[in-house]
């Protein structure tokens, strides 16, 4: 995330990470996590299905078990940890005979190249995402959608920054910042959930889909903003103004872009004869809108959905989106169990002084994230018969894009360590509700229906 950088957040590059750690030591300590990550995703995955959930679910709760709150397998530097608790580095140290000496920069590597696929496997997923949504359904619910988008981030932040500082007596920066970290929509759990449960094109799929394209970029200026009080007590009006206008501009242009470009792909497509013919100059142009997004300080997930979005117009989404999904099964799940992985359920246990305090302003704090994202559905107009509630239990989980939020508050010192913890209860207990609602709040008959109907379409 680039944010981090901008505010000084100390994650190891891999570049220095690398720079003295033995490269196979480093390969075999990024195959071992690989292993426990596909080892954990599929069982976590099957189990969940098993009884019902989605599949997505399982993932998450497999990264928690094998990550910090329990097996300490998967666990990264930026969470407090260290390579002393890790048990792949310990393995290795039995196994491979890595020294004690060298296992801090093994550990330090292994970790960032970890953490670069799972933002590669977010970014393949909002690929994904992209081909299997439609533009022009998009567009008809695009004023839904922002209306939406607009309702869950203002109401959250407001409600959540007013009650801190009146219940709980919380000076006004954290407060904010707590109220920020509310806005947040994971728009990669959500999606999933709904292409998993066959309501991915459906109306409330798509405006659920379109609100948290919208929350995203939202999100994006509110975090610029709490970063700017958290740095320097000021906020950069300038730097406000550029993002939301480098926000609109590319995701206006990416569509504009992409009613010129699908011709372009289509005809190089068919003149390339190699394997890979289709998929990777599909991924060329992924990766390029990706890093457009980046370099103009927006999410760089942003630019791989655009680039789905604007392929999806294409004849050749069909048989592209059939390539993409073996890609996706090797890359999406590194993403899923990271997140779980980076989850500290420690901070749950109320049987240490300072979780207690955390515990009353989690309450309130989860209270305020799902009340203030379900009435988001209320706000829809115009659309008779629709399925407002499950608008809003779609806007509900904060995923990845809440532990950014977590993660920019720790690394400026601003949160005190109960609203630290706070935030981090909120974001996993939000997360981890979120999925089972989607599928309860859906009837199973249509389910079942819209999911034969989308095996047909993509055969």
């Amino acid at each position: 995330m680039q944010f981090f950088m901008e505010i000084n957040f100390n994650v190891p590059l891999l570049a220095t990470a690398t720079e003295t750690a033995d490269s196979s030591m480093v390969l075999a300590a990024v195959l071992l996590s690989l292993v426990v990550i596909y080892f954990a995703s599929k069982v976590g995955g099957e189990l969940s299905n098993k009884i019902g959930l989605p599949a997505v679910l399982g993932e998450l709760v497999g990264g928690v078990v094998v990550g910090v709150s329990v097996l300490h397998l998967l666990i990264f530097p930026e969470g407090g940890t260290d390579a002393a608790n890790s048990l792949i580095m310990s393995f290795l140290q039995i196994t491979a005979g890595l020294s004690p000496e060298a296992t801090p920069q093994v550990f330090a590597a292994q970790s960032e190249v970890i953490s670069v696929l799972s933002e590669l496997g977010v970014i393949i997923l909002l690929f994904e995402i992209g081909l299997e949504s439609n533009l022009k359904d998009l567009m008809a619910v695009g004023i839904q959608a922002f209306v939406v988008a607009t309702v869950g981030v203002i109401v959250p932040f407001a409600a959540g920054t007013v009650g801190l500082m009146t219940i709980f007596g919380v000076s006004a920066i954290p407060a904010i910042f707590a109220g920020a970290a509310l806005t947040a929509t994971s728009i990669g759990i959500t999606s999933k959930v709904l292409s998993e449960i066959g309501r991915l094109n459906s109306k409330e799929g798509q405006i659920i889909l379109g609100a948290a394209v919208i929350d995203d970029v939202l999100g994006i200026i509110v975090l610029a903003v709490v970063a700017s009080l958290a740095k320097d007590g000021a906020v950069d009006v300038g730097n406000v103004v550029y993002l939301i206008i480098s926000a609109s501009a590319f995701l206006i242009g990416a569509v504009v872009f992409g009613n010129v470009f699908n011709k372009s792909f289509v005809a190089i497509a068919d003149k390339l004869k190699t394997r890979g013919e289709l998929v990777i100059p599909a991924f060329i142009f992924a990766i390029i809108m990706s890093y457009l997004a980046s370099v103009i300080h927006l999410e760089a997930i942003l630019g791989a959905f655009a680039a789905g979005l604007v392929l999806e117009e294409t004849d050749k989404r069909k048989e592209l989106q059939k390539q993409v999904i073996p890609i996706a099964d090797m890359l999406v799940p590194v993403f899923f169990v990271t997140v779980g992985a980076k989850t500290d359920l420690g901070v749950l246990n109320p049987a240490i002084p300072t979780n207690q305090e955390a515990l009353i302003m989690a309450t309130f704090l989860i209270t305020v994230a799902i009340i203030g994202k379900v009435v988001t559905g209320l706000t829809v107009f115009g659309q008779p018969g629709i399925n407002r509630l499950a608008i809003g239990v779609g806007m509900i989980p904060r995923g990845e894009v809440g532990l950014v939020f977590a993660g920019v508050g720790a690394a400026s010192g601003v949160l005190s360590k109960p609203l630290g913890a706070a935030i981090i209860m909120m974001v996993i207990i939000t997360t981890f509700i979120a999925p089972p609602l989607l599928r309860i709040v859906f009837p199973e008959s249509n389910t079942t229906v819209n999911l034969d109907s989308k095996s047909e379409k993509l055969l």
